[in-house]
């Protein structure tokens, strides 16, 4: 009897980059095809908040700030697209500009809503994590809270929570330190 090898249900990026366009964002995660739904408007205000934080320390750094949608390839079977995203000037020239991004990011930044919350905090914090993503930030749109996570021992740790008028000061990024109201101005 011949032994009949299953195809592997997984969707790989190559796979994925083959689909005819729908109009939607997706995620893998371990080839598991997640949809990202599309952010509502209080959830741009913010990320364009940061996106504006992050582009003026750019600018005086040499750095890179890309933003949603871009393709953040980790490997293969795990494909994420962070709100933002910050790459040093140091590490600048690892990203080629006409292709998927397979690199990870310095800072990885995630604009939270209720119907992404979860693997926010869960599937996608740890999947950055283990790709060594040295800092993580959620923004709460909500409660107006901005959590800072750094990557310590291959785990993130919190390392500030802060809202209205607090510093922040980025683990990571030397020199960026900001008053968390910035990001949440309407």
């Amino acid at each position: 009897m011949a032994l009949v090898k299953a195809a592997d249900p997984r969707v790989s990026f190559a796979e994925l980059q083959q689909w005819p366009d729908d109009g939607r964002r997706y995620e893998l995660y371990d080839g598991e095809a997640i949809v990202v739904p599309a952010p509502i408007p209080r959830h741009q205000r913010v990320g364009i908040n940061v996106e504006r934080l992050l582009t003026e320390y750019e600018l005086a750094t040499g750095g890179l700030m890309l933003h949603a949608p871009i393709d953040i390839v980790l490997t293969e079977y795990d494909v994420v697209q962070p709100d933002v995203v910050f790459f040093r000037a140091e590490r600048r020239h690892l990203v080629d500009m006409s292709k998927a991004t397979r690199v990870p990011p310095d800072l990885a930044v995630e604009v939270l809503s209720r119907s992404t919350e979860r693997r926010d905090r869960g599937r996608k914090m740890e999947l950055l994590a283990r790709s060594g993503v040295p800092e993580y930030w959620l923004a709460d749109p909500v409660r107006n809270v901005l959590e800072v996570y750094e990557l310590q021992d291959g785990r993130y740790a919190l390392t500030a929570t802060c809202e209205g008028a607090m510093q922040v000061s980025s683990p990571t990024l030397k020199g960026l330190a900001f008053e968390v109201s910035r990001i949440f101005e309407s």
